[in-house]
């Protein structure tokens, strides 16, 4: 695992300059990769590198040369199957100098050209700079573990992991992109190819970039399928679960430093635990966190699998000083992003690395098998309603309702209907944006300044949601929430989630469960045997029962997450009313109807409404705001 960075100039430029140029951005993402540093310069690109060492320690330095100097790439990932390619090049005469991925994924440009990407097995961000065709190709991993930014201006193109190495660079436009902005507010994210900088873009999942004097050409090598369904015996298809998952868990055990796992006592990675149980030699390290509040502590949980598991487990009971520690996760996030359970995650990644250099976790299980009930079930049975029901009769009898029926907390669980009332008033991928969505939109309407929601010149959200909804090949409303949730939620929220805090504390951090194979092979699965009625990850937890105790499959999960609601109206309630409502130097307020904020805030204080997404994002903006020292209302041009 490493930070990359670096630019071409198709124009040239001074060499001495750019090396001091390079070496500033990748100063600025040190803690991706603290083991050592690596240039490269010559008269049109330079090249940089921050190593965390996890294969071939000794020997796999980068940037890294081949075709006697003239092709040099610069790799932040790991490929899983590269030992397969390795042998595979070797019989087409290809000679190797190292034992490192690095040089496999090197051979197999030289081999194959960009077409090697789909061979790659692995989570992996990289630029291949080819001085004899002069040509850049940016590239990154099928499901967008590994996160990469550009900038191109003029005959310039600058690129790295992190968009802070770019702003050291000066390879950033530093203008708050509104559209960007306006989906933060929603999702508590800024979704691909977006950034919250205008002109700025993160490179999507399963795409290169291809760059020279003439232009950027974009293309996908993969994409995920729903549309070829299979007919498979449920108990085959746990068979098949099983195959894949030691798989994938195998490949991702490959490590010359030490090597766990996260145990949140969570079906998924208890299932990873089980899996690296039996193909270890020794007890896997785990690691699992807890924290004073009982209903989010599940380290009870997580104790009985490690025993059962036989595993060398380390506990961590945290009393989060969340003032101290948010802004430093507002720091490493360089874009703001709102999910609350950043906190969690960045504690034990800070536990983990104390005994670890790589650690597996079990995201993906939930994208993948169908694990969001809560929104799941719903949308698959409103969605049958929709389908049975005239347009024009569910928008007439609906619609009203929907309007007029209240919207508190206060009210028992069985009347809170207003949501499902909008639903069916609405299409299916409108319903499925009012789930995803945290601010409602007439909320939205009224919490946004008139001058913001000028500049937005009619967008809404639902039209970066929509495209991954409306364009899945999927049968049914089941597969086309899952595809967009894999393509737009996880990919821009959990997966950064993960990726900041662990490169925060120098961590690798593999995923056995979003293996490429593993999600193909869910999604072909018939949804049946994904999801019935509130249980979803059927074949999950079949397998869980063969792997797992039974009386720890029926516990509820909750994962690694914390009472954001709550702390807001306690502990965090000072800094939040500093930020917004003191005398704050913070520019997010610009974009906001103040009084409007203020009488959500009252709201959630009140209990009245669950506000704690959309403050607990406006809070994390302003934080990111001082972290960055980037005015939102501004426009500076680095």
């Amino acid at each position: 695992m490493c930070g990359i960075a670096g630019y071409v100039d198709f124009a040239g430029h001074d060499r001495q300059a750019a090396a001091a140029r390079v070496k500033r951005m990748t100063d600025a993402i040190v803690y991706r990769g603290p083991d050592a540093e690596g240039f490269y310069v010559d008269q049109h690109a330079a090249l940089g590198h921050r190593r965390l060492a996890i294969i071939d320690v000794s020997s796999g330095h980068q940037p890294m040369a081949a075709a006697d100097g003239a092709v040099q790439i610069v790799f932040n990932g790991e490929i899983y199957d590269f030992d397969v390619l390795r042998a595979e090049l070797q019989s087409l005469g290809h000679v190797f100098h190292t034992r490192s991925d690095t040089e496999v994924i090197l051979q197999a440009y030289l081999a194959w050209g960009e077409d090697c990407l789909a061979r790659l097995n692995g989570m992996f961000a990289f630029a291949i700079w080819d001085r004899r065709t002069r040509t850049l190709l940016l590239a990154r991993d099928r499901i967008g573990k590994k996160p990469l930014y550009y900038y191109r201006n003029g005959s310039r193109i600058g690129f790295a992991s992190e968009l802070k190495a770019l702003r050291a660079g000066g390879f950033c436009n530093t203008e708050i992109d509104p559209v960007a902005l306006d989906c933060y507010f929603t999702f508590g994210y800024v979704p691909s190819p977006r950034t919250i900088y205008r002109d700025v873009h993160k490179l999507p999942p399963a795409s290169r970039l291809l760059v020279d004097a003439a232009g950027v050409r974009e293309a996908r090598y993969w994409r995920l399928s729903f549309a070829q369904q299979r007919q498979v015996r449920f108990d085959d298809a746990v068979d098949e679960l099983e195959t894949l998952l030691d798989s994938a868990v195998r490949g991702r055990m490959v490590s010359e430093v030490p090597l766990g796992a996260f145990l949140s006592g969570g079906l998924d990675s208890s299932l990873v635990v089980a899996a690296m149980s039996r193909l270890s030699e020794r007890p896997v390290i785990t690691h699992s966190i807890g924290f004073e509040e009982r209903e989010f502590n599940e380290l009870h949980v997580a104790r009985a699998t490690a025993e059962h598991l036989g595993t060398e487990h380390h506990e961590h009971m945290v009393t989060p000083q969340a003032v101290d520690v948010l802004p430093k996760i507002a720091h490493h996030f360089d874009e703001p992003l709102a999910d609350s359970s950043a906190i969690p995650t960045w504690y034990v990644c800070q536990a983990a690395r104390r005994s670890v250099t790589v650690a597996l976790s079990g995201d993906g299980g939930d994208e993948s098998f169908a694990g969001y009930t809560f929104r799941y079930t719903p949308h698959v049975v409103e969605s049958r309603i929709r389908s049975r029901l005239p347009a024009s009769l569910r928008t007439a009898a609906f619609g009203p309702l929907g309007h007029w029926w209240p919207g508190s907390a206060r009210l028992p669980r069985p009347l809170r209907l207003k949501s499902i009332f909008e639903n069916l008033a609405s299409s299916d991928d409108g319903a499925f944006y009012r789930d995803l969505a945290w601010l409602r939109e007439d909320v939205r309407a009224e919490v946004y300044a008139g001058d913001f929601m000028a500049s937005l010149k009619g967008y809404t959200p639902r039209e970066a949601v929509a495209p991954y909804y409306r364009g899945s090949d999927a049968l049914d409303a089941l597969g086309r929430a899952q595809d967009a949730d894999i393509h737009f939620y996880m990919v821009d929220d959990v997966l950064v989630k993960v990726d900041r805090m662990s490169m925060a504390h120098s961590l690798e951090v593999r995923s056995p469960l979003l293996d490429y194979r593993i999600l193909e092979f869910a999604a072909r699965l018939p949804s049946e045997l994904k999801l019935d009625r509130n249980t979803g990850k059927l074949p999950l937890r079949a397998l869980a029962r063969r792997r797992l105790p039974a009386q720890l499959l029926d516990m509820p999960k909750r994962g690694f997450s914390i009472p954001a609601a709550r702390w807001l109206r306690a502990e965090l309630r000072p800094m939040v009313e500093d930020l917004l409502f003191g005398d704050s130097r913070a520019r997010v307020l610009d974009h906001l109807n103040r009084r409007e904020l203020r009488r959500l805030w009252h709201e959630h204080l009140q209990g009245q409404r669950d506000h704690n997404v959309f403050i607990w994002g406006v809070m994390m903006l302003a934080l990111w705001e001082h972290s960055t020292h980037v005015r939102t209302a501004g426009v500076a041009h680095a």
